[in-house]
């Protein structure tokens, strides 16, 4: 079904964008509409047609689709995840825009039931974060942990796991990593991050350990890194230019001598989709609902880096964090 309220501010959207109807397939603006799958006939759902008036309408190909499109629509917003097919399959006779027109405002601020689910989200990668102080990792892969990680993830009730990230040693120093066949020593860095999803919603986590003991003066820059995401946290605030954070973020890393080697990014907006709106950068205020993971990191070429991330919802007095793990840096012992 679709919850009366978010139908009702759509439709809102919709009329005041001059669009007769929405076409959409499977993606965050389709899971934005629906709180539960709905049948089509004839088979599996596989797109979501909305008017201006009536129930919406599942179809489980273009062509039902099309034929649910009221005939005198002049304006037709699609999902921005259609293929080419599918849009020469519409065949609509109708001006064709984005639904992120309509959907983008809406998705930018999150509704309570919304960010609930992300709280969901971020405890199950906390929860995973702080059992992963008790694995094995001497000896071990990146890959064999990450997937005993993703394992662990799916036994938290999460739906799905986006990313789940292990970087060892100077691999930590390459934000682009992916998990491989390297084998976790002492004395390694390691960057451990872990994205899960529930109901929909998604989650980032993001921890830094030392195994036996971290590498000589990585204990500096990784302060470093906190401070910055303390700044930029704080900045999570009605009224304010979201770029403050990213700049906050950015004053501490490039005071600290560290600037040539700080992310080109201090975080993003989350929620359906691991990377969305509000952006840190100019033009974008916070308003209460907005989520975002704030996300430092300093990344010294082929010796270590050191990234922290945590989700944060704007609230009407502030920041309130989604994610609550402890920030110490641990020190694995096995």
């Amino acid at each position: 079904m679709i919850d009366p309220i978010v139908l009702r501010d759509v439709r809102a959207g919709m009329a005041g964008a001059g669009i007769d109807a929405l076409v959409l397939r499977p993606s965050p603006d389709f899971r934005y509409l629906r709180a539960a799958p709905l049948s089509a006939a004839g088979g599996e759902e596989s797109y979501l047609v909305v008017a201006l008036d009536g129930p919406p309408a599942p179809a489980g190909d273009p062509a039902q689709a099309a034929a649910l499109v009221p005939p005198a629509a002049a304006r037709v917003a699609v999902d921005p995840q259609m293929h080419a097919a599918e849009l020469f399959a519409l065949r609509l006779d109708a001006e064709l825009v984005l639904a992120s027109a309509v959907l983008a405002p809406l998705r930018l601020r999150k509704r309570p039931d919304e960010v609930t689910a992300m709280r969901h989200a971020a405890a199950a990668a906390d929860a995973v974060l702080l059992a992963a102080r008790e694995l094995a990792w001497f000896g071990a892969t990146e890959l064999a942990m990450a997937r005993r990680l993703r394992a662990m993830l799916a036994e938290t009730g999460c739906e799905g796991a986006p990313s789940v990230r292990v970087a060892a040693g100077e691999h930590s120093a390459d934000e682009r990593h992916q998990p491989c066949e390297r084998v976790i020593n002492p004395g390694d860095a390691l960057l451990v991050s872990v994205g899960g999803r529930w109901n929909g919603y998604c989650a980032e986590v993001a921890r830094v350990f030392a195994v036996a003991e971290p590498p000589e003066d990585f204990d500096a820059m990784y302060s470093v890194v906190l401070a910055a995401q303390r700044a930029a946290v704080d900045r999570v605030r009605p009224g304010v230019a979201c770029a403050e954070a990213e700049g906050v973020a950015r004053e501490v890393i490039d005071g600290s001598g560290y600037g040539a080697y700080a992310a080109a990014r201090t975080g993003r907006g989350i929620g359906l989709s691991p990377a969305e709106a509000p952006w840190l950068a100019a033009g974008e205020t916070f308003e209460a609902g907005m989520t975002v993971c704030l996300e430092p990191a300093i990344y010294l070429p082929d010796l270590f880096g050191a990234r922290v991330a945590d989700m944060v919802v704007c609230g009407e007095e502030g920041p309130e964090p989604l994610s609550a793990g402890a920030h110490t840096l641990h020190v694995l012992d096995r």
